[in-house]
């Protein structure tokens, strides 16, 4: 068994090398594609041609494509992610400083909507047909299809405006601690629940009526044991392994995909950090980004099919028992 989980893992860590290569190449030609220079960005477009030409020079701009690649990938290897041209300053540290901050908000949905959605999914399914799992499904689909920018600005003005129950800005005063942290992160955070939570009751509830309806589900009732037992240890653990990748796919959509929502709330978080860097032909910047977002989903993926092999050995050793 170690051995299978062994080769299982070393599978899905081969296929996250290569996509990590395969987005650094098309991040690369993306940039690559993209109107404009970083020197006519930063000089301005009354610049004068020669200026802009002596500028690309000096930031190594006007290299070949395949030496400016070869030499962005291997600086990524050594932990240079190269110099912003905007900033005219290393590139990690605006990435670490973004990354934390989506990590935080990130970390605050899923705080909130992990518990929810997977509660709501297993009511819904436990009361199939029902009321309760007709409501619960259908504010799950409602819920999702509400653009992030109509349900910030709604709760913004409820709950920032009207009732002054929370802080308008996501962003925190020098030194706060966790529970200050968390009160301005509640409100951005709000939005991203609305959304997560019908991907998440959904899966979770079609999971749970499958599971419910199993063989081995009939079985342990037929032996006796108890509700509590049936639930946990045989409904649950098979109804969340679909779950578990859903989660992991959203945490990445969490992370880098809410530009709105960091721009309504004034947060500087990685997906603002990207847009910026795209806005300002600042490419070190844009490629840094954009990988550092690629390889969090493939982080958040590798750990869900860990999970996954985990609760289903099935997973790990092709099928076989």
């Amino acid at each position: 068994m170690p051995h299978a989980l062994g080769r299982f893992l070393a599978k899905r860590l081969g296929l996250s090398l290569l996509t990590l290569w395969l987005l650094s190449v098309v991040v690369f030609l993306g940039t690559q594609v993209l109107p404009g220079d970083p020197a006519r960005a930063i000089l301005g477009p009354l610049a004068d041609p020669r200026a802009v030409a002596a500028l690309n020079e000096q930031l190594g701009a006007d290299r070949p494509p395949v030496e400016i690649y070869l030499s962005w990938v291997g600086g990524l290897l050594t932990g240079d992610m190269g110099q912003s041209y905007a900033y005219r300053s290393p590139v990690a540290p605006f990435i670490e400083a973004a990354l934390v901050n989506s990590l935080k908000l990130a970390g605050m949905v899923f705080l909130i909507v992990v518990p929810i959605g997977i509660g709501a999914g297993v009511l819904a399914a436990l009361h199939a047909g029902r009321p309760v799992d007709r409501a619960i499904s259908v504010a799950g689909l409602s819920l999702t299809v509400i653009p992030e920018f109509v349900s910030s600005i709604a709760l913004i003005l409820v709950f920032a405006v009207i009732l002054r129950w929370l802080p308008l800005s996501a962003t925190w005063p020098p030194g706060a601690g966790p529970l200050t942290q968390m009160q301005h992160l509640l409100l951005p955070a709000l939005p991203l629940v609305i959304v997560l939570f019908g991907y998440i009751a959904r899966m979770t509830r079609a999971g749970t009526v499958e599971a419910l309806s199993a063989d081995y589900t009939r079985t342990a009732i037929l032996k006796g044991l108890p509700w509590r037992t049936v639930l946990s240890r045989h409904v649950l653990r098979n109804a969340l392994l679909p779950t578990i990748t859903v989660i992991a796919a959203q945490m990445g959509y969490a992370l880098g995909g809410l530009v709105v929502v960091e721009s309504l709330f004034r947060y500087q978080g990685i997906g603002s950090l990207v847009l910026g860097a795209a806005r300002a032909k600042d490419f070190a910047m844009l490629q840094a980004g954009v990988l550092v977002i690629g390889g969090f989903f493939v982080v958040t993926t590798l750990a869900a099919d860990l999970a996954t092999a985990m609760l289903d050995p099935r997973l790990r050793t092709g099928g076989r028992r």
